[in-house]
C-alpha cells in the first residue's frame, strides 16, 4: 500500500477558516489521491489562485522510500511553460516596436541562412511564436549558442511557412536570440527583469548553480531517476526552474486585464489542428463557453499543467516529477476535475 504524505497548506492573502477552505482542500486532496493511485507517480503539488487568494499542497514523496514530500521551496523544472514567458517578453517587444510580426526573421541574423525561407516566403517572428514556421522540433546542434545558430544554415524548410503547425522547441530558442538582440540586454536578464522581479516570483531562476540540494527537485522515468538535461542556449522553450508560488504569482501576472502586455500575448495569432487557438506560445482554447490560456510542460522526469481562466479569475498548477507517455493526458483530466469543482466556489 502506497502511503501519502500530505504537508502543511500555504495560504496568502486568505484566512483558512475551516468552513471555507475544507471542500477546496478535500478537493485537491482528492486529485493528489487519485494520481498517487497510479504507482508511476510518488509526488505533486498542486497550487490554485484565485480572487486574491492562494493555496498550495504538496503530497508524497520527491524520492521514492525517503518520505520527503515536496515543500514551498521546491523548484520544479517547468519545461515547456518556459516558452509562454518567451511569448510574453515578444508580446512586450511589438508593443515597444522593438519587432513586428512580420518581420523576416533573417532580419536578425547574420549573413548566410538564406535556406530559412520557401519559394521567396519568408519565415516571419509570428511563425516563430505559433510554430509554423517548418522548423524541426529539436535544435540540430545543442552543445553551445554558436553551434546552434551554424546548425540553422542546415534546416530545409519544405513547405510554405504558415501553413501547417509543428511544435518545435527549435523556434522558441530562435525567439530568445532575437529579443537578446531587439533588447541587448541577455535573455535570462530579460525575464528577471521583465517579469520575476515585478511579479515578485523570488526563487524563479533558470540556473540552479548555489540552490541548496534539498530545494531541487529530480524527475523519475516511472520508477527510474533522470539525470538532468544540462541548459547550452538561451532556455527559451525550456529550462526555467519554478516553486508552485512562483507559479501563482505568474497567474496573477496574466490574470492581470489591465496589463497590455498580457494582453498582447493572449492574442490568438493562428489556428492550430487541435482544440485550441494559438497566441504568443499560449494554447488558447474555450472550455465551457470561457476562453483559457493554458500550457503543458514535460521534460525528462518532469511534467506539469498550468492553466489561466480569465474569466474567473482564477489560475491552477500541477506539477509532478514523473514522466511516461500518459502523464500529460493524467495531469489535463484532474485539473479539468479540479476547476470543476472550484470553479463556483468561493475562498
Amino acid at each position: 500500500m502506497k502511503v501519502i504524505y500530505v504537508i502543511a497548506i500555504s495560504c496568502t492573502l486568505i484566512t483558512c477558516t475551516a468552513s471555507k477552505s475544507q471542500s477546496l482542500q478535500e478537493a485537491m486532496d482528492g486529485v493528489a489521491q487519485e494520481l498517487l493511485e497510479d504507482r508511476r507517480f510518488h509526488s505533486t503539488t498542486i497550487a490554485v489562485y484565485k480572487d486574491g487568494k492562494s493555496i498550495i499542497r504538496h503530497y508524497g514523496e520527491l524520492t521514492q522510500g525517503l518520505g520527503n514530500p515536496p515543500t514551498d521551496s521546491s523548484l520544479y523544472d517547468i519545461a515547456s511553460v518556459t516558452k509562454t514567458f518567451t511569448g510574453t517578453l515578444a508580446a512586450k517587444a511589438v508593443l515597444e516596436g522593438r519587432l513586428k510580426l512580420e518581420d523576416d526573421i533573417r532580419n536578425f541574423l547574420e549573413e548566410g541562412y538564406t535556406n530559412l525561407q520557401y519559394n521567396r516566403e519568408k519565415i516571419t517572428v509570428q511563425h516563430l511564436l505559433t510554430h509554423r514556421s517548418g522548423f524541426p522540433n529539436f535544435a540540430l546542434a545543442r552543445e553551445n549558442k554558436a553551434a546552434f545558430l551554424e546548425a540553422l544554415k542546415t534546416i530545409d524548410i519544405t513547405q510554405k511557412p504558415g501553413s501547417s503547425y509543428q511544435y518545435s522547441n527549435t523556434a522558441p530558442e530562435l525567439m530568445a536570440f532575437i529579443l537578446e538582440k531587439v533588447y541587448g540586454i541577455p535573455y535570462h536578464d530579460l525575464v528577471s527583469q521583465y517579469i520575476f522581479n515585478p511579479s515578485g516570483m523570488k526563487m524563479a531562476r533558470f540556473s540552479l548553480v548555489g540552490v541548496d540540494e534539498k530545494n531541487i527537485v529530480n524527475g523519475y522515468d516511472s520508477e527510474k531517476p533522470i539525470e538532468k538535461l544540462r541548459q547550452n542556449l538561451w532556455g527559451g522553450s525550456s529550462g526555467l526552474h519554478a516553486t508552485a508560488s512562483d507559479l501563482l504569482k505568474y497567474a496573477q501576472l496574466q490574470l492581470d486585464t489591465s496589463n497590455i502586455v498580457v494582453k498582447e500575448a493572449h492574442k490568438k495569432l493562428a489556428e492550430s489542428p487541435y482544440d485550441f487557438d494559438l497566441g504568443y506560445y499560449w494554447h488558447i482554447a474555450d472550455e465551457g463557453g470561457q476562453t483559457v490560456y493554458r500550457h503543458h510542460g514535460g521534460t525528462y522526469g518532469m511534467q506539469n499543467w498550468f492553466m489561466v481562466y480569465p474569466e474567473e479569475n482564477m489560475g491552477i498548477a500541477m506539477l509532478t516529477n514523473s514522466s511516461f507517455e500518459e502523464t500529460a493526458g493524467i495531469l489535463e483530466g484532474l485539473v479539468e476535475d479540479l476547476h470543476e469543482h472550484l470553479k463556483n466556489q468561493k475562498f
